[in-house]
């Protein structure tokens, strides 16, 4: 069983930006609560603020897979579609 680093970076398209924000800032607690959650960091990109940025740590990859069906990830993807660009990363520790 290995950590699961997740890096999710949430662009605002021009005038969505606070609608992206709203939505970052209510799945937090829900998230934070999560069994296997043991890192879910919101943080805004000072050189571009409608960017944000969510690093996340994961137990194992099976508790992130869990999160990605919760009612509040769901809600999550449904209010951001097609307002954000989107990128994820999945990371393991290398050493």
């Amino acid at each position: 069983m290995q950590e699961l680093i997740v890096i999710a970076t949430l662009s605002a398209k021009p005038g969505h930006e606070a609608v992206i924000k709203a939505a970052v800032e209510r799945i937090v607690p829900p998230t934070r609560a999560e069994d296997g959650c043991t890192r879910y960091d919101p943080h805004i990109d000072l050189e571009h603020p409608g960017r944000y940025v969510i690093v996340e740590a994961w137990r194992d990859a099976a508790a992130h897979q869990r999160h990605l069906a919760t009612p509040h990830f769901l809600e999550l993807v449904k209010t951001i579609d097609g307002l954000a660009d989107i990128q994820i990363l999945k990371l393991n520790q290398l050493l």
